[in-house]
């Protein structure tokens, strides 16, 4: 028997309520069951009980083991001191307050259904992909369109944590987050961290000194991310470290180590080369990006402004000094549809938060729905199971489900295990 399972049965009242008295012969009447408290504290919170002949107002405790309240020291803590029943699964031990009194309990043991215990013990105990597998398909639609719905907000909420924890730092500059988590985004898995370093130690107010110039916007980031530090054959990459040895002197800048950056095993349109020149057009051609971001009516305006074209010079070349193949190093549509996913719609959705304009939620919400649905491994596996994706708007709610309650059998706070449940 596990507590959470016994928190489940209590916040949804799925046990015998009949007859239902405390261990020492008194009458219960569970007027209201309490708010589940998922801070520390008593397990559910502003609870009204009748005992006996009094109605009582206050927390209530669960245990599976009533002699728990000792092992966690909770009678040496003041939060528990308004507790006004006790709900364990087995009483082994009477509890009592500071004054003496005995804490009023009610054991579950005896009044828990079998069908609903035997089905959460197959749930917790099997090892399919997903917990309730052998159950998914009897789950009617419209509850699992439901879930669906409400996994994509909370995908946006868990997203958004960073960006909201960096705007603070940033004192609310919109501009300098979106930069700072738009060229994280460029970066992909494996340079994200010296593309973050590189936006940090590159402050935004520099670069739009010179965003009319591609040239120094190429200096600037290119000699910041520390890839200049060399000397070079061709008379381009010697420019442009010219040209950056005279700004990092007017403007005090200090670069990263060349070696932050990984080339192996990637492909070459992903270098970072290839990546700091595309954002450096991002740049140059999107003046206060953020602002026209919050400006684009659909997404076929966002993907316009991701149509980046790089200068001669990259045509050539995937690194410095090694001429390729000519070849357009565009972004393609499907990395443009990863920086809407990634970056753009979890902003818009933290934007109408913090302003209260539900406008922009929606909008983060209406670009997921207007690009095709993504392609991995979790993914396949829902296909497998019966669900058919027909946008980013389910795909990214279909890997919240699986990663935030699937792998870590939260059964109990998924709308489709409480319907199984039942």
């Amino acid at each position: 028997m596990k507590e959470f399972f016994l928190h489940y049965l209590w916040r949804t009242k799925r046990f015998d309520q009949q007859k239902l008295f405390t261990t020492e012969g008194e009458s219960v009447s569970l007027q209201n069951m309490g708010r589940h408290n998922k801070n520390a504290g008593p397990d559910f919170l502003d609870a009204r009980i009748r005992i006996g002949n009094t109605l009582w107002a206050g927390n209530v405790e669960i245990h599976v083991r009533s002699s728990e309240w000792i092992q966690h020291k909770h009678q040496n803590d003041t939060a528990y001191d308004n507790v006004i029943l006790h709900v364990v699964y087995e009483e082994d031990k009477p509890i009592f307050r500071k004054s003496g009194q005995a804490i009023p309990c009610i054991e579950l043991k005896k009044r828990i259904p079998p069908g609903i215990s035997n089905t959460y013990q197959r749930l917790s105990q099997n090892e399919h992909w997903i917990p309730c597998q052998q159950h998914f398909a009897s789950v009617g639609d419209i509850i699992k369109n439901l879930w669906i719905d409400r996994m994509l907000v909370e995908r946006f909420e868990q997203k958004t944590e960073g960006i909201a924890a960096e705007l603070q730092q940033n004192k609310n500059n919109w501009e300098e987050t979106f930069y700072h988590t738009m060229a994280a985004s460029f970066g992909l898995k494996v340079n994200l961290e010296p593309f973050k370093l590189l936006a940090k130690i590159t402050p935004l107010q520099i670069l739009a000194k010179h965003r009319n110039n591609l040239f120094q916007l190429e200096a600037i980031l290119f000699g910041q991310s520390g890839l200049l530090d060399r000397d070079f054959k061709e008379d381009y990459p010697n420019k442009l470290k010219k040209e950056y040895l005279f700004l990092k002197k007017k403007y005090n800048l200090k670069a990263l180590r060349p070696d932050s950056w990984n080339f192996l095993r990637m492909r070459p349109p992903n270098f970072p080369t290839i990546r700091i020149a595309q954002f450096a057009i991002l740049l140059f051609t999107t003046e206060h990006l953020f602002s026209k971001i919050l400006a684009a009516k659909n997404i076929r305006e966002l993907e316009n402004m991701f149509n980046l074209q790089l200068s001669n010079y990259w045509l050539t070349h995937y690194v410095f000094d090694k001429i390729s193949i000519k070849r357009k190093k565009s972004l393609g549509k499907s990395s443009i549809h990863l920086f809407i996913i990634n970056t753009i719609a979890p902003f818009l959705f933290l934007y109408g938060q913090k302003k209260n304009d539900e406008r922009y939620k929606d909008k983060a919400m209406d670009l997921l729905e207007a690009i095709p649905p993504e392609k991995n491994k979790v993914i396949e596996q829902w296909k497998g199971l019966g669900i058919k994706p027909d946008s980013a708007y389910q795909t990214q709610a279909l890997l919240q489900l699986k990663k935030a309650y699937c792998t870590q059998q939260r059964c109990l706070s998924c709308a489709i295990g409480g319907e199984i449940l039942k």
